[in-house]
């Protein structure tokens, strides 16, 4: 069947696979393709949209583009990189920006009218994340958008029916951006042939392919992707041709892997196993303190517990695959995409798995969905909210909650931790939020982020406000004047990439980094954290409101044996963006009181970043 199509390139944004998927959810059929495709590739397309990308358009090493397909009498919209290559290929100019812009911005129209904007209240919120920008118009160009820090941030050839945007229409923080993608459907002439039912369907026969006469294996974390999956392949095979494995790796929630059995039994799945393999995967992380080297570490043992599963079950590993609930960010972040950058590896794409996926050995019905899109493919297959809304919980677990240290700082380290604090000195924040600040300073961990679709490794700032009793701390009242403050951190540092709310500090006691690895006594310790945590979400009804919420474990205390905790609850449709959840004083207040409560704690902190510029995890 021929069907029209808008297309995106992917010159290798974190968000090219979610601009189609925006379209998609609109009712307008989208596909991804390279940027270097011929232009035989380009038959029943409406619409060309080029994507962000982690490149200077002006570096020597980017992506490859098919310049002829400029010349195609089809719109176009440009976004980020897309924006800027638009601009540079009509004789236009792009150089690193003064300041850089990564999360919400404001944007405003010009005099000048685009159809690009029709029903558009100016100003309007924008999700920015770039360091680069441009700086001449190209050619028939003409300004329609601007932001305080970017002079140039839409542009529009209406003749040609080029569009271009510096900021990310695709995700959910810009509130407006699916009507400027609906406005460019309108211009595209493109009408609607896309729905949900259509997507269920290609999954299901998309499984009845890739699986042939094979039966089917599936590791099964009791998250929401591997339940959907298994619910999918269940569906599409029938329960003899299925078996699920869910593995107990020690990296589990306080008892975790009873209520994942006991919830699947509860729906009518029986085919499925539990296997204790905590003692082999805390054997695999030992001593492992580099956080990709312990996410690969876990994803390989995940492969030798398989094949000892297959081995002790009598599996005829001839007639078996094995299936993953991978989600399309998953393979993004891995850079699984030409032109796409190594955020962090995921447990699901390390060498093992990536050679049973060239052999044709696995199966991923999720692999093009979204988190949103998976629970509404959940919901549409019975599936109850116990199983289908529960907070995301990946394959590794707890374990990438846990960071992990020597104890001893690399020079490397002390010179970038120091050049950090001299940053957050020099960084001015509101006058109000200043005047209730009592210290800032830069805790010597680093974390994982990522800005302008590169990994960043880098420090958390701290801001502490007023001390009560009894080591705890004020909690803000204005999480938009914190938001505005974390936001102003992170992109006028060069070695800041999270800003953190000091909630309470041990009385009479000096924190500094300590030796810790991820054991069985930290993994304890965190439990019980994170068990206080979920408890109260659900006491209050917060847990429905957030998308997840991570505690984070720091090698930062007193003492080797104690620690400190970071809460970090986060909301997000589509897990590509996210905002830190603007919780409650009073939940605040309690979660902290009860977590200092325990011995061994000697710090709460509470994450106040976006992504970007931070990412959910630490690690």
């Amino acid at each position: 069947m021929i069907r029209e199509k808008i297309v995106v390139l992917d010159f290798g944004s974190q968000y090219a696979h979610l601009i189609a998927k925006r379209f998609r959810m609109l009712g307008y059929y989208s596909e991804i393709l390279l940027p270097s495709a011929p232009l035989s590739s380009f038959d029943h397309v409406k619409g060309i949209v080029l994507s962000g990308g982690p490149s200077s358009v002006y570096e020597d090493n980017i992506p490859e583009f098919n310049a002829a397909i400029l010349s195609l009498d089809i719109p176009m919209l440009g976004l980020c990189y897309g924006h800027q290559l638009m601009a540079t290929s009509y004789q236009g100019k792009v150089q690193k920006a003064e300041t850089g812009e990564f999360g919400f911005a404001q944007l405003d129209k010009t005099t000048i009218d685009s159809p690009l904007f029709k029903g558009i209240s100016f100003p309007t919120q924008v999700w920015m994340s770039h360091q680069d920008s441009v700086v001449k118009a190209g050619e028939g160009f003409e300004v329609i958008g601007k932001t305080k820090d970017c002079a140039f941030a839409a542009l529009q050839n209406t003749e040609k029916k080029r569009y271009s945007l510096q900021c990310h229409v695709e995700v959910k923080d810009t509130p407006e951006g699916n009507t400027i993608l609906e406005n460019f459907a309108h211009i595209c002439n493109m009408e609607k042939n896309w729905d949900q039912d259509t997507v269920l369907d290609l999954i299901l026969k998309g499984i009845q392919k890739d699986a042939g006469d094979k039966n089917v294996l599936l590791f099964l974390s009791g998250g929401v992707d591997s339940t959907v999956a298994f619910a999918l392949l269940n569906k599409a095979l029938g329960q003899d041709r299925v078996l699920g494995l869910h593995i107990d790796n020690g990296f589990m929630r306080k008892n975790e892997s009873k209520t994942i059995a006991e919830h699947y039994h509860q729906f009518g799945f029986n085919n499925f196993i539990v296997e204790d393999a905590s003692e082999s995967f805390l054997q695999a992380v030992y001593h492992l303190t580099d956080p990709q080297k312990k996410r690969m570490a876990i994803g390989e043992n995940f492969i030798t517990i398989r094949n000892e599963v297959v081995a002790k079950q009598h599996l005829d590993e001839n007639k078996w695959m094995l299936a993953q609930g991978t989600l399309y960010p998953d393979i993004i972040e891995s850079g699984g995409t030409k032109n796409s950058k190594v955020i962090k590896t995921h447990h699901n794409r390390v060498a093992g798995i990536q050679k049973l996926i060239e052999k044709g050995l696995i199966i991923e019905p999720l692999k093009d969905l979204y988190k949103d899109e998976v629970r509404k493919i959940g919901k549409k297959l019975g599936l109850p909210d116990s199983l289908v809304m529960r907070h995301p919980f990946p394959g590794p677990g707890l374990s990438i909650n846990v960071l992990c240290s020597t104890g001893i700082a690399s020079d490397t380290d002390k010179d970038e931790y120091k050049k950090a604090q001299q940053e957050l000195t020099q960084i001015v924040l509101d006058k109000d939020l200043e005047s209730h600040l009592f210290v800032k300073d830069v805790l010597p961990v680093r974390s994982v982020g990522v800005q302008g679709d590169f990994r960043t490794y880098r420090f958390p700032a701290v801001l502490s406000f007023t001390p009560t009793t009894k080591g705890m701390y004020t909690i803000p009242s204005d999480w938009s004047s914190v938001e505005k403050a974390s936001s102003t951190i992170t992109n006028n540092s060069t070695y800041i990439n999270r800003t953190l709310i000091r909630l309470y500090q041990k009385e009479n006691v000096t924190l500094s980094l300590q030796e810790g690895y991820c054991d069985k006594a930290r993994l304890d310790q965190l439990r019980e954290a994170d068990n206080i945590v979920l408890a109260q979400l659900h006491n209050s009804g917060w847990y429905d409101k957030i998308f997840q919420h991570l505690t984070i474990d720091l090698p930062y205390a007193s003492d080797k044996n104690n620690v400190t905790f970071v809460l970090r609850p986060v909301v997000s449709e589509d897990v590509m963006t996210a905002r830190f959840a603007q919780l409650p004083q009073d939940l605040l207040q309690t979660i902290v009181q009860q977590i200092a409560s325990l011995d061994f704690v000697d710090a709460v902190y509470f994450d106040a970043t976006n992504k970007p510029p931070a990412t959910f995890g630490w690690e």
